[in-house]
């Protein structure tokens, strides 16, 4: 058989994919005796396959040593066992088929190795939004100023950075300009892909100008647009991950669902990720995530409301945001908050997108919509509309 001491060097080459090829190979053939008359006719399928998994990588495998080396090796094999380049490979073994391209598939291949259940993989949701708005990873809703650069992710195998700026003249209300995106490199799926968006320039390609990474047969990593320069989709099936991107009025929306496992993938200095630990308290705008209720009989600023400055009266605002969205909840609240801040009707097709996404991405329905909350009590009930709108009010005031 051919020699696996290969093994260890292999480890110094992550981005070549021979080690788990030939790892595949003993794995299948180490069981097989030569005395059995169907030796001959597995073992050829083993080598087929083991064929097939070396031209897959051999674009990243190129110079490598200990690649070339097995391509000659199963050549030699092959010869020597009389198999054909053309028939069956060793489809009916679960290892051998495994994609490791497809982060699904994953938690099947576990199972046949360990032999024991595995739950599925646990997906996380985050999402940005207005001016702006952001839903974390833990489902917490908060509304923060965050103006300049900063990263929504961090962690081992994507960055996603943010550049928001200001929106209203003399407030600190923000909104997401640009949106810059790294797949980090991973084994065999795909080279380092670097996706840059900006207001009036939405791409349905890498800066380097493609469109996909890795393998384009098997499409690890591809971007689909949706609504040219409007709305894109990148879809990484090795991370398990996908990606919604959309211009609405000046400004840029971000949706993201992840595996838990590869969210929690970080760096103890990479901790400042606004997705997974929400925005600093320097830079909050609610108070802890939610909008409580204001003290009962206290007079609230109506005519601030009606300021001109951005042309909508609370009533005004109310309607606007019903007209899309019926359920009272964070993203109704926030799209009245922003038409109050900055008197641009596009704000309520970015809230309702929003949550169009949520439905899209998040895994669980039964969270879907967030509600305010104060004192440990649900919001969102018609007869305590107005009185949390009134504290979009005091906020408003507050935030010019």
């Amino acid at each position: 058989l051919l020699s696996v001491s290969c093994l260890g060097d292999c480890q110094l080459h992550t981005s070549c994919g021979i080690q788990k090829c030939t790892t595949d190979f003993v794995s299948f053939t180490s069981h097989l005796n030569t005395a059995l008359d169907d030796f001959d006719l597995e073992f050829c399928k083993a080598l087929r396959a083991y064929s097939v998994c070396t031209y897959r990588n051999s674009k990243v495998c190129r110079g490598n040593l200990v690649y070339h080396s097995a391509v000659l090796g199963i050549s030699d094999l092959m010869t020597q066992r009389n198999c054909t380049k053309d028939g069956p490979t060793s489809s009916t073994n679960p290892e051998m088929t495994h994609d490791p391209c497809n982060y699904n598939g994953h938690t099947e291949a576990r199972e046949h190795r360990g032999g024991e259940k595995i739950p599925p993989p646990t997906y996380l949701f985050c999402g940005l939004f207005g001016d702006p708005h952001l839903r974390t990873f833990k489902d917490h809703f908060q509304t923060c100023k965050v103006e300049g650069a900063w990263p929504l992710i961090d962690n081992n195998y994507l960055s996603v950075q943010v550049t928001n700026v200001p929106v209203v003249p003399g407030s600190s209300a923000t909104a997401t300009k640009k949106i810059t995106i790294i797949f980090k490199s991973y084994q065999d799926c795909t080279d380092q892909k670097v996706y840059q968006a900006m207001t009036d320039d939405l791409p349905a390609a890498f800066v380097d100008g493609t469109t996909s990474g890795g393998d384009g047969n098997t499409r690890s990593l591809h971007i689909v647009e949706k609504v040219s320069g409007k709305y894109i989709e990148m879809h990484a099936r090795y991370i398990g991950t996908t990606v919604y991107i959309r211009q609405l009025g000046h400004y840029l929306t971000l949706a993201i669902r992840m595996p838990q496992e590869l969210v929690m993938a970080y760096e103890e200095s990479q901790d400042l990720q606004l997705c997974v630990n929400g925005c600093p308290s320097s830079e909050r705008i609610d108070q802890s995530g939610h909008l409580p209720l204001p003290v009962m009989g206290k007079q609230l600023p109506w005519g601030a409301a009606a300021h001109p400055l951005s042309g909508y009266t609370l009533e005004t605002a109310t309607t606007k945001c019903h007209e899309k969205m019926l359920v009272k909840d964070m993203y109704f609240y926030s799209c009245v908050f922003d038409l109050l801040t900055t008197g641009d009707a596009n704000f309520t097709a970015a809230a309702h997108s929003a949550l169009q996404d949520v439905e899209a991405l998040h895994p669980s329905k039964e969270h879907w919509h967030i509600f305010p909350r104060s004192g440990g009590d649900s919001v969102g009930r018609d007869s305590e509309f107005f009185v949390n709108l009134g504290f979009l009010c005091l906020i408003f005031v507050a935030y010019l």
